[in-house]
C-alpha cells in the first residue's frame, strides 16, 4: 500500500473555488481509478483555509497511474492559483487495519 497526506493552505477567498474543484474531480476518481482506495479531503476545525487530503493507493504504481489521469492533471493545474502553501508527507504502511485484504493488495 502507498499513501500520502497533503495539507493545503488556501488563499483568502479561494475556499469555494477549491472545494468546487474537489467536487468535480472526485467522481472521476471513482470512475477511472480502481487502485485509489481512499481519496478524502477534510476541512480543519478552526482553520477555514486549510484542507487536508488523505490518499491511499493499492500500490505505488496505482499512485503513479493516478498522477497521469487527465482529471488529476486538470486538478493539479487549476488548484495552483488557489494555494498559499502545500505540505506533502508520503506514507508507507507498517501495520494497521486496511480497507482491503493483503491478497487484494498483492493482486492490484
Amino acid at each position: 500500500m502507498f499513501g500520502l497526506v497533503v495539507r493545503f493552505t488556501l488563499k483568502d477567498g479561494a475556499t469555494a473555488d477549491f472545494d468546487r474543484l474537489i467536487q468535480i474531480t472526485v467522481p472521476e476518481l471513482h470512475r477511472h481509478e480502481p487502485g485509489t482506495l481512499v481519496y478524502a479531503c477534510h476541512t480543519v476545525d478552526g482553520a477555514p483555509r486549510e484542507r487536508i487530503f488523505y490518499e491511499l493507493y493499492a500500490s505505488r504504481a496505482a499512485f503513479d497511474g493516478h498522477e497521469h489521469q487527465e482529471h488529476t492533471r486538470r486538478f493539479l493545474t487549476q488548484r495552483q492559483p488557489l494555494l498559499e502553501s502545500t505540505h506533502v508527507d508520503f506514507l508507507s504502511l507498517t501495520g494497521g487495519k486496511t480497507p482491503v485484504s493483503d491478497t487484494e493488495l498483492r493482486n492490484a
